[in-house]
């Protein structure tokens, strides 16, 4: 089903790219409409991870009735790793550009010199709050409050518990009791809280959400859960199911994560319905990378996990790599069931929302790369240019010079082709999974990408700045917890009234 569903969509794409079409009928302008934005973001999640996609394991009911609902851009790309597409995403340009080349070792730090959209909306009279997972600095100067948060609840590190060497890692506690009961900082106070962390961040942001809806205030909630993500820890009334049809221990806790996400999207989507929400609200669900986890075992049995027919996940230069959902709801307002096939990626979220804020955009802040998806929004089938997307996975060693990886785990992407490692060449038009490399049919598009990643490496090399950045001698987040406990305390965290959990 899906692979019918991504050929006929690229298909239809490429008509639209080649033809031109002229936009049908006169679409209201949603230039300046000012609606609040929910933009639930997960961790891990990839095409395989939803039961409307095809997922045969997987049940979830609330996502698939949002799926129905949406507009959805079905050739939507992120970056192959977690801070990078966070980075991307609020910055509008690939993460590089920013110095985010990895996510540790004092490179999944944004540089201090990017300006975020949160910070131009909220300059602009939205409430911002994030919940959940920012993975883009623990240090001071790096973290939310900073870069355009007014409200943060979040973990810290990549992942709740997490401790690496230098400035990444989570607070103490969480590494011996990850998942549950963690400890949260709330804009300026690490608080304790109670109960499975996805149940929590959807709770506190639920939370701020009606508070802001009964001051009249427009608002960008952004819910950037730790799920998916490993380990794979799901309570085990979400896991039970897949445990007793036979899977693994790390199968059936990630799927029950899944399975959690939905509950909590569903009660999302029950609160908006509540407080008549909807009309003025665009609701993004979208993932930060591809599917991790694309085998584990039945009845002890190594078995492929469904992935969309994706051949590679989370941390590659593939398709399966970059290519997520991306379903965006705004009722009455955006198509219902409605499919976009145009070329389109997490660095456009900036100019899009500031366009639909009637956010004016600063001539001095960073070069943006990305587009407004403004006119696929009032049109879906609004003329499209082509562009090159890059990718890399970053991640070299520890004070190499970049140079040495330059085509190592790196593509670029246009509507039709995907350029893989600088030799395989895949015509996504017509192959969608990658099965076919027609490198040596067509030397002329080789030609033209090269050069144009040349280009692209070109100008990203100087902007890598967390290159030869020192290791932080001690953890912040660490620092800071044990500076709070003794000084005043942990105190427990007060959940908001009144949200039905």
């Amino acid at each position: 089903m899906i692979h019918q569903l991504l050929r006929v969509s690229y298909a239809f794409s490429m008509i639209v790219m080649l033809h031109a079409f002229v936009t049908c009928g006169a679409a209201e302008s949603l230039q300046a409409k000012r609606p609040n934005i929910i933009l639930v973001m997960t961790d891990d999640q990839g095409m395989g991870d939803l039961s409307c996609l095809g997922n045969k394991v997987l049940k979830t009911p609330n996502l698939d009735r949002f799926y129905k609902l949406s507009t959805r851009f079905t050739d939507f790309h992120v970056s192959p790793t977690c801070s990078p597409t966070r980075s991307s995403m609020m910055s509008g340009r690939h993460e590089f550009y920013n110095g985010i080349t990895h996510t540790i070792n004092e490179r999944e730090r944004m540089a201090l010199s990017t300006t975020t959209y949160p910070q131009l909306l909220q300059s602009s009279g939205y409430a911002t709050g994030i919940f959940g997972k920012w993975h883009l600095g623990d240090e001071e100067a790096y973290q939310p409050y900073h870069r355009g948060f007014q409200h943060v609840f979040i973990h810290g590190a990549g992942g709740i518990g997490q401790s690496y060497p230098g400035s990444c890692a989570d607070f103490p506690p969480n590494r011996k009791n990850k998942y549950n009961d963690c400890v949260i900082l709330e804009n300026q106070t690490i608080v304790q809280t109670k109960g499975f962390c996805t149940d929590v961040f959807f709770q506190a942001a639920l939370g701020w959400t009606k508070q802001q809806l009964d001051a009249g205030k427009p608002f960008l909630t952004y819910i950037a859960p730790n799920a998916p993500h490993g380990p794979m820890i799901a309570p085990e009334k979400y896991k039970k199911r897949f445990s007793e049809l036979g899977y693994d221990e790390e199968t059936s806790g990630r799927y029950g994560m899944i399975e959690n996400i939905d509950d909590n999207f569903g009660r999302l989507m029950d609160k908006l319905d509540q407080w008549k929400a909807w009309d003025n609200t665009l609701v993004i669900f979208m993932t930060d990378n591809g599917q991790s986890n694309l085998k584990g075992k039945l009845n002890d049995k190594p078995v492929p996990l469904f992935s969309a027919g994706f051949k590679t996940g989370k941390g590659t230069p593939y398709e399966g790599g970059t290519h997520v959902p991306a379903l965006w709801r705004w009722k009455g307002v955006l198509g219902e069931g409605v499919d976009i096939a145009a070329l389109t990626a997490h660095i456009d979220l900036f100019k899009t929302f500031c366009e639909l804020s009637g956010t004016t955009i600063p001539s001095d802040i960073q070069k943006l790369q990305g587009r407004s998806l403004v006119p696929l929004l009032e049109n879906p089938k609004a003329a499209w240019a082509d562009r090159n997307l890059f990718v890399h996975v970053g991640r070299w060693e520890v004070g190499a010079d970049p140079n040495t990886a330059k085509f190592k785990s790196c593509a670029v992407r246009t509507q039709r082709w995907r350029f893989v490692n600088n030799k395989e060449l895949f015509d996504i038009s017509v192959d969608p999974f990658e099965s076919k490399d027609v490198s040596a049919d067509h030397p002329e598009v080789i030609a033209s990408l090269r050069a144009a990643y040349d280009t692209w490496w070109a100008e990203a090399l100087p902007m890598m700045v967390n290159e030869q950045s020192a290791p932080t001698p001690q953890q912040p987040q660490a620092v800071r917890y044990e500076k709070q406990l003794a000084e005043r305390g942990i105190p427990a965290w007060q959940p908001p009234s009144g949200i039905g959990f």
